[in-house]
C-alpha cells in the first residue's frame, strides 16, 4: 500500500505561479512513474503529466510549457510548478503513482 500527500492548493490569480508537492509513503520500493491528474468541474479526469525515475517527462497539450513535473527520488516526492496560471487551470489536482491515487488538492484560478 502507497500513500500520498499533495500539498495544498488555493486560490490564485491568473498568471500567477503554484507549486504543488506529492510525497508518497509505505510500501515503496524503486517508484518508476509519477503524475499528476486533474479534474475540472463538469468535466472527466484528465492527465496533465508524468515523470520517470530516470527523469523522462510527457505533459498534456495545454500545459505544454507552462508546467514543469520533477521529482526527488531520495523523498520520494513528485513536483508540480505551474506558471503563467490561466482559469481554465482550475480543478482537482491528483498525485498517481500507479495504481494509488492521493486525495486531492483544490487549485482554482480566479481574479
Amino acid at each position: 500500500q502507497v500513500q500520498l500527500v499533495e500539498s495544498w492548493g488555493g486560490l490564485v490569480q491568473p498568471g500567477v505561479s503554484l507549486r504543488l508537492s506529492c510525497a508518497a509513503s509505505g510500501s515503496i520500493f524503486a517508484i518508476n512513474v509519477m503524475g499528476w491528474y486533474r479534474q475540472a468541474p463538469g468535466k472527466t479526469r484528465e492527465w496533465v503529466a508524468t515523470i520517470t525515475r530516470g527523469g523522462s517527462t510527457n505533459y498534456a497539450d495545454s500545459v505544454k510549457g507552462r508546467f514543469t513535473i520533477s521529482r526527488d527520488n531520495a523523498k520520494n516526492t513528485v513536483y508540480l510548478q505551474m506558471n503563467s496560471l490561466k482559469p481554465e487551470d482550475t480543478a482537482v489536482y491528483y498525485c498517481v503513482v500507479p495504481p494509488n491515487w492521493g486525495q486531492g488538492t483544490q487549485v482554482t484560478v480566479s481574479s
